[in-house]
């Protein structure tokens, strides 16, 4: 395996652990409401529009993969979206360019 991969692989991993950290964090504080934390999101302007960053992200790297997808027939890398949506793009997006990577058979 590349130094790339192994690069993409710690990323993916990290952006799966790191966030999710926080998110367990809050819903041990505040109750397992997912709309409660949605409504704490958009606390501020500030907020909002870190949540809207990442959704126009998560969006276009959707778009990306699906398009990709399309074309190299990598269907197992498709799993990089529900990654994107459940976890982060912190996770999708290198767990994507990980999968992306491979070597051609």
């Amino acid at each position: 395996m590349s130094g790339l991969r192994l690069i993409y692989l710690a990323l993916a991993i990290w952006g799966a652990i790191h966030p999710m950290y926080y998110f367990v964090s809050w819903f041990q504080e505040n109750g397992w409401d997912l709309m409660a934390m949605v409504d704490a999101w958009h606390v501020n302007a500030a907020a909002s529009g870190l949540v809207w960053d990442l959704t126009i992200a998560a969006v276009t790297l959707t778009v990306w993969i699906v398009a990709e997808v399309a074309v190299r027939r990598n269907w197992g890398a498709l799993i990089a979206i529900p990654a994107t949506f459940c976890i982060g793009v912190s996770c999708g997006l290198p767990l994507y360019l990980f999968l992306r990577s491979a070597p051609v058979r």
